[in-house]
């Protein structure tokens, strides 16, 4: 028997689908947008896998189309909020997603917003492209030095350990929180109202899930210093967007750095974050680049080869099943 399997989208980075498209009939959406939860369903019956990327929908309803020989649902994605966690573990599904690959090119990412927002780049490059530089002056496009600041991790996993590192090389002190992550050489562990305090850049390295959504809220950002800078390289619903907007536009917070929002993709309609002179916002590409991109999918496809040919999945989401069925690790 034919062994089928969903791809969400067909231009995928590297090869990982022509080496699914060698061992099984590989059906992908053809289509250059997102596509509907319907578009999927009508590919989905019969399928013993899914590959999705992180902001494709995979809830109990297409796990439902797909039927019941689904084992394996692999994200190519270090995020996993867009899987029915619950729904897949009722049915003994295998979750994914791709840990480790992307942490260095996210930190790189996370480091360029961190420098744009404390310099206060885009503004001053936004003013250079109106030509509005026909004199110098001492008090234009005054920034916060990065070098000496202290830095706030919220999450300390690979990502945030991989920023600590560089701000090494910047003079840093650097401060963490994380429930499962102690002191180490580089950072020293403590509650989050001190991080909030102490801290110059606060910079968010949590998964979204029921505890972290809007972590990042009024109480928290008022817990902030005035001069300092909010960064996300996370997951959008970390930050209550609202309220970062209004400490922004009061004053109340120098500025932030942005890769992902509440809402995504955007489209015409902007984010009003977006807009705002001490914000540097980016639609979501900490892991893209040419070979990181091509890795998580790869590491995704080995996922669903493995679990097809029997084997524990590689990197099964934390608490879940590396096999279909099995016990949560």
């Amino acid at each position: 028997m034919t062994i089928r399997l969903l791809s969400t989208r067909a231009d995928l980075p590297g090869s990982g689908l022509r080496r699914l498209a060698a061992e099984a009939e590989v059906l992908s959406w053809p289509g250059a947008g997102k596509p509907g939860h319907g578009d999927l369903a009508a590919l989905a019956p019969g399928s013993t896998g899914i590959l999705a990327l992180g902001n494709d929908p995979v809830d109990a309803a297409l796990m439902a189309a797909a039927g019941p020989s689904l084992r394996v649902i692999a994200l190519a994605s270090m995020g996993f909020d867009n899987v029915d966690r619950a729904a897949a573990a009722e049915r003994g599904i295998v979750v994914t997603h791709t840990p480790g690959v992307l942490a260095e090119t996210t930190a790189d990412l996370t480091f360029a917003l961190i420098l744009a927002a404390r310099r206060r780049i885009g503004a001053a490059a936004a003013s250079l492209a109106r030509g509005d530089w026909d004199l110098f002056r001492m008090h234009d496009h005054l920034g916060l030095d990065v070098h000496g600041a202290t830095l706030g991790l919220v999450g300390y996993g690979q990502i945030g350990r991989a920023v600590a590192r560089r701000a090494q090389g910047f003079g840093m002190r650097v401060i963490h929180h994380d429930p499962y992550a102690a002191d180490d050489p580089v950072s020293a562990s403590v509650g989050l109202e001190t991080l909030l305090a102490e801290a110059d850049i606060v910079s968010l390295h949590v998964p979204l899930t029921a505890e972290t959504r809007h972590l990042i809220s009024h109480r928290e950002l008022a817990a902030m210093k005035p001069t300092a800078t909010l960064v996300s390289t996370s997951r959008g619903g970390v930050i209550d967007e609202t309220a970062l907007l209004e400490a922004i536009r009061r004053g109340a917070l120098h500025s932030a750095g942005l890769d992902v929002f509440e809402r995504e993709p955007m489209g015409a309609d902007l984010s009003p974050l977006a807009g705002e002179p001490n914000v540097i916002t980016l639609p979501h590409i900490g892991s893209a680049t040419d070979a990181t991109r091509a890795a998580m999918v790869d590491l995704a496809v080995d996922n669903i080869l493995d679990v097809l040919a029997g084997r524990p999945a590689r990197t099964p989401l934390p608490g879940t099943a590396a096999v279909p069925g099995g016990v949560p690790a």
